[in-house]
């Protein structure tokens, strides 16, 4: 009996590895094929457009691209993209804990419901906003400015409801010592949530900052200068300036990239423990 368990347990392992092997491929093709056509010559992907290797190694798509996009502003969006994208993800942070710390220590009229109300936002699809949105900006006189970029977006439903279900595994029995000891609401959310709540923090910044980095429509939208324009913008002009040197394209997207590869090693530890401490609770 035991041993028939057993033989049923490995297998059931060995499936579901299975799986996720096949899915983790399915995931990671796209970005090996395009790193390794930008290391093709055009001629070589004129040949063989399915090769999933290079026959050497090539740099040199790298420089012209680079060189190629740097004429055209392409070091300008990069500036832009980083600015705007770390503070949306500041001001998001700082906010979107805000409006969780009082949704998960505090208890006011119309709480549960006003809660519910927010997570219904969710559901709008974001295209059913640009117009609205693109509104209240003209009428602000916003438009074609860092405003139009940043604003919108410093503060997230899916934010406040990742960092609420974090702060209420906290203790509330800790927030009351403090208080006890003479903390004030915002020393304890500086001094002691804060510093417990890395993980999510980190999380919920992840997430921000990727949807920033990868913005298109939002930006095409609301900027017209060239000096405004970020990174997905810019990479969309190329793409049609060079559409046919597939080699220089995927250079430009692997160079747009691998900052966000680069960073997300960098916090992946912490950011899969603020996924798995953020379940819901009741």
């Amino acid at each position: 009996m035991l041993k028939r368990k057993s033989s049923r347990d490995r297998f059931l392992k060995i499936t579901v590895h299975t799986i996720l092997i096949l899915g983790a491929i399915t995931m990671l093709f796209p970005f090996f094929w395009m790193v390794s056509t930008s290391f093709k010559t055009q001629s070589e992907i004129s040949e063989n457009t399915t090769a999933l290797f290079p026959h050497a190694i090539h740099f040199k798509n790298y420089v012209d691209a680079w060189k190629t996009s740097a004429s055209s502003g392409f070091g300008r969006y990069f500036i832009n993209t980083i600015f705007v994208a770390v503070t949306t993800t500041i001001g998001q942070l700082f906010l979107s804990s805000l409006a969780a710390y009082a949704f998960a220590f505090f208890s006011f009229k119309y709480k549960e419901k006003i809660f519910l109300i927010l997570l219904g936002t969710m559901m709008i699809p974001q295209q059913a906003l640009l117009v609205p949105d693109y509104i209240i900006l003209y009428r602000l006189g916003w438009l074609d400015t860092y405003a139009a970029l940043i604003i919108p977006w410093i503060c997230s439903a899916f934010s406040i409801f990742l960092m609420r279900q974090f702060f209420r595994g906290i203790p509330k029995e800790l927030f009351e010592a403090a208080t006890i000891d003479g903390c004030t609401k915002l020393g304890f959310y500086f001094r002691i949530l804060l510093p417990l709540s890395i993980p999510v923090m980190l999380t919920s910044g992840m997430f921000t900052f990727l949807g920033s980095w990868n913005s298109f429509i939002w930006p095409l939208i609301v900027t017209n200068s060239p000096k405004l324009r970020v990174i997905q913008v810019g990479l969309s002009n190329f793409a049609q300036a060079e559409g046919t040197q597939w080699g220089l394209l995927m250079a430009a997207s692997t160079f747009c990239t691998v900052p966000l590869i680069i960073m997300y090693f960098f916090v992946q530890k912490r950011f899969i423990q603020g996924i798995a401490t953020s379940g819901m609770k009741e």
